[in-house]
């Protein structure tokens, strides 16, 4: 297979497992992280071709580098996985580093899918962009993490229809996984919560992957992540809002 998969955020979690399947599917790998020991260790891992980029998506123009660094390349698949949360109120958090979560969260997503189309549309390929089940619902003290993954749904679910017979565009929206992610967002205190309800990331990208070829449009992994989604479009909005307030509470 001559065809290319771009995973952002390959480094670890979510990217790293997704990886591994995809090039166990033959395809060529190109690895996009911030980290490049992780990288390159992956890299000598896995079977067939894999090329790295190291690089930190956030940046101003990152998405333009990588896109011209794959622009001779036959990609048929761009997995947006890149991410991360800020766990705290609105009002109390450093400003900057929340517009920089923002930079990865939403503007690395558009500018890479923007960027990368041409490519994608010469042979039926696939979009994956990894949302969270923080996308169904307003998440108080993930307030801006909450709702740059429901433009990730909202963005995927339209550009869907918009290359309806080019290019499959599906959202992959795991809910607590054992990546890493809590501790990042500053949830060191709610770890215990979590790991009662952590998916293993090798089980959400088995799933992902499964359903971004399935062609599905929104794939949540996990029945109790089911579940909660599906509640959320059923139940009153302050109710759930009043609950997730109390789970994620950030003590002072």
């Amino acid at each position: 297979m001559d065809l290319y998969a771009i995973i952002t955020g390959a480094s670890k979690g979510i990217g790293r497992e997704i990886s591994v399947l995809l090039a166990k599917k033959g395809y060529k790998l190109i690895l996009i992280a911030r980290s490049a020991p992780e990288l390159e260790e992956l890299a000598t891992k896995l079977p067939g071709e894999a090329l790295y980029f190291t690089i930190d998506l956030s940046e101003v123009g990152a998405a333009k580098k990588v896109a011209e660094f794959c622009k001779n390349l036959p990609v048929s698949i761009l997995v947006n996985n890149a991410g991360y949360g800020l766990w705290g109120n609105f009002d109390e958090s450093d400003i900057g580093q929340q517009l920089n979560m923002l930079q990865l969260n939403i503007n690395a997503v558009i500018e890479l899918t923007y960027y990368l189309l041409p490519q994608l549309k010469k042979q039926p390929s696939y979009i994956l962009n990894v949302s969270s089940t923080a996308a169904y619902q307003a998440v108080p003290t993930l307030a801006l993490y909450a709702a740059s993954k429901a433009f990730i749904l909202s963005f995927s679910r339209a550009l869907r229809i918009e290359l309806k017979g080019s290019v499959s565009v599906s959202c992959l929206c795991p809910g607590p996984t054992d990546t890493g992610f809590a501790k990042r967002a500053g949830m060191d205190s709610l770890a215990e919560l979590a790991e009662k309800f952590n998916m293993q990331p090798n089980e959400v990208a088995k799933i992902g992957v499964e359903g971004m070829f399935n062609q599905k449009a929104e794939i949540i992994p996990g029945l109790l992540n089911k579940l909660s989604a599906t509640g959320s479009r059923y139940i009153n909005k302050s109710l759930i809002e009043r609950i997730t307030a109390g789970l994620y509470k950030k003590v002072k």
